[in-house]
């Protein structure tokens, strides 16, 4: 499958319960543009890293920030870089950061970042420090949250906490079982706080398909595509698609399309039709799932 994960981040792989890539898109108005932000964050065995990058038709534009131990000094900070001539500045305070679940945080930090004295995108829960710092006004325009990947590793079982709708603010856990080896035909499930949401049986012969749940109220869309882990073990990961229903009609009718035909369901697939004027309601949960031997 495409969207493998890069060299530079693959350290910390045999590390079973590790999330060594979270990625998350947002869109923004930046320039007087509307332009996607990318913000990645990694972790190897060297350290942790965070990426911002803004999408430009005619170049990419980003800034990199490493978080090594040693280097103290680098948990705050700004850096800046131009798009068409205008200045951005991305700052951050890390100094206090609780990295419980993987590479990104969840409390005590922020990530802000600012274009003609405004913050047009906010990370974190250190909001009055974030502004106080970067001496800049919120953004008129709120950034939407478009889409998220993250990737999990494991032998059977795959886990993660995130939030699974835009909509919703309440993280929730996301465990996956799924046994490939052995006499017993495979088959697989998806647990959402404990619950069983999704068994598959004879995977064998369902192992792309699609079941709609409901999570806090919200009907939700899952997609699975785990053909890799068994027909190329070891190579390939598995792919799992998290989606609101009430924006998934024309997605969900390509993916379906695509999945009755047996080609492979991948993010770049995925993003084709991702609509060009997004709503809160367009977020989407990616999780690639590569098994450990």
């Amino acid at each position: 499958m495409p969207d493998p994960i890069p060299s530079c981040f693959t350290g910390d792989t045999q590390n079973k319960g590790a999330q060594n890539l979270v990625t998350s898109i947002y869109q923004t108005k930046l320039a007087g543009h509307c332009r996607m932000v990318t913000v990645t964050w990694c972790k190897n065995s060297m350290g942790q890293g965070l990426c911002v990058s803004v999408d430009e038709p005619s170049d990419q534009s980003m800034c990199k920030i490493d978080l090594k131990p040693w280097y103290f000094w680098r948990k705050q900070g700004s850096k800046g870089f131009e798009i068409n001539g205008t200045k951005v500045q991305v700052c951050w305070d890390l100094t206090s950061a609780k990295f419980i679940y993987g590479p990104e945080p969840q409390e005590d930090y922020y990530v802000a970042v600012v274009c003609e004295e405004e913050v047009i995108l906010l990370l974190g829960d250190m909001k009055k420090e974030a502004f106080k710092k970067t001496k800049a006004r919120p953004s008129i325009i709120e950034a939407i949250l478009v889409s998220r990947k993250e990737h999990v590793f494991g032998k059977r079982h795959f886990s993660t906490r995130t939030r699974m709708d835009e909509t919703l603010k309440q993280p929730h856990d996301i465990n996956i079982e799924c046994n490939t080896t052995g006499p017993i035909d495979p088959e697989m499930s998806i647990k959402i706080d404990g619950q069983v949401v999704v068994n598959v049986k004879r995977l064998l012969w369902k192992f792309r398909g699609n079941q709609t749940i409901c999570v806090s109220g919200v009907r939700v869309q899952v997609f699975w595509d785990v053909h890799d882990w068994l027909f190329n073990p070891g190579v390939g990961n598995a792919l799992f698609i998290f989606k609101p229903i009430s924006s998934v009609s024309e997605k969900s009718k390509f993916i379906e399309q695509h999945s009755s035909s047996n080609a492979s369901m991948n993010s770049d697939a995925f993003t084709n039709v991702e609509d060009k004027n997004p709503s809160p309601s367009d977020y989407c949960l990616m999780l690639y799932a590569w098994k450990l031997d």
